[in-house]
């Protein structure tokens, strides 16, 4: 080839690889403008279907509830619920009204009591979505306690700060009336006390039964005291009782122990209907109350067998989305309000 032509060539080479580098140089900046633009979109989209849920303590039962909530939720769904372990749900109450990135909560009914003070609107700032569990009152007494009322001055175990019983427990008692040396350590550690006469009474409020009390072994005089549902535990609580099916070897062949029981309820605040999270949470009402039948299923906990989507919780009024769908159902499925 002569040498004029092989230049020639070289030049048109070196041309159309120079054009191909500025093109690519030239697209660069709209490439990376998409490329952001399409992080964006993910990133927005991925937060306007996300819902914080705040639950409680690692070793609680709130957090395993969230979780299987989740579990059953995020399956095949444009929302993602994320438990978040937190202080338990007295704490969840404040979570609930100031933590960023809250959407729900895992709350007990009587936990509204320590709010009214300093938000004295409470139960209209926070509305109930589904009442999960309820959560019995246990009290637990040496052969001498006879009655509630001999607990008076003596030592009283109400397990560690942040659980239930630690809230609940002591409120309880001041509607009773009773004035106790308050204890706040682990029950496994109270329960060995108790054995030796350190310690008169546990104090747990939890859903029956205790595996404590089935698995342990005590001695005769060993029991739980009755504790009346009346005008004074209306507004949280809920009546119940502890029988020979939950405690067969402390409680005789069709005995029945009266007690109270602190409701565990599923609550969010109570969003401006305009909002983007009141739109989120409802779309969460939707999606879980559709799929409740998963959570009855087996693999899930028992428990959720005996949640009833229509049931009140004591002290606060429902979530507006709760009571849509629940029309919707009464009109399709016979599903009474």
């Amino acid at each position: 080839m002569p040498i004029f032509a092989r230049l020639l060539a070289l030049s048109l080479v070196f041309f159309v690889l120079s054009e191909a580098s500025a093109q690519r140089v030239r697209r660069t900046p709209d490439h990376d403008r998409q490329s952001v633009a399409s992080e964006r979109d993910i990133r927005d989209r991925t937060n306007s279907g996300a819902v914080g849920l705040a639950a409680g303590l690692l070793e609680g039962a709130p957090i395993h509830f969230a979780t299987e909530i989740s579990r059953v939720v995020n399956d095949n769904s444009d929302l993602t619920v994320l438990p978040i372990v937190t202080r338990g749900p007295t704490e969840n109450v404040n979570d609930l009204l100031y933590l960023k990135g809250v959407d729900v909560a895992i709350i007990n009914s009587d936990s509204l009591e320590e709010y009214k003070s300093q938000v004295p609107q409470i139960q209209q700032k926070i509305v109930s979505i589904l009442s999960l569990f309820p959560s019995e009152l246990h009290v637990f007494v040496r052969p001498e306690i006879k009655s509630l009322s001999d607990l008076a001055g003596k030592k009283v175990n109400f397990n560690t700060q942040g659980t239930a019983a630690a809230y609940s427990g002591p409120l309880i008692f001041s509607r009773l009336g009773i004035d106790v040396e308050k204890m706040f350590i682990p029950h496994p550690v109270a329960l060995e006390q108790m054995k030796h006469g350190e310690i008169s009474a546990v104090i747990f409020i939890t859903s029956k039964p205790v595996e404590a009390f089935i698995k342990g072994k005590w001695e005769g005089g060993y029991k739980f005291l009755p504790v009346a549902f009346d005008q004074r535990f209306e507004d949280y609580y809920l009546p119940a009782y502890l029988d020979s099916s939950d405690y067969p070897n402390l409680i005789g062949k069709g005995q029945r122990i009266e007690t109270i029981s602190v409701p565990t309820i599923l609550a969010t605040f109570n969003w401006s209907q305009d909002s983007p999270r009141y739109k989120r949470t409802a779309k969460f009402v939707d999606t879980l109350f559709s799929r409740i039948g998963k959570l009855q299923a087996p693999g899930f906990d028992p428990k959720w067998k005996s949640v009833e989507l229509s049931a009140r919780a004591p002290g606060l009024q429902r979530f507006t989305p709760v009571q849509d769908w629940l029309d919707r159902s009464t009109a399709t499925q016979g599903v009474h309000p």
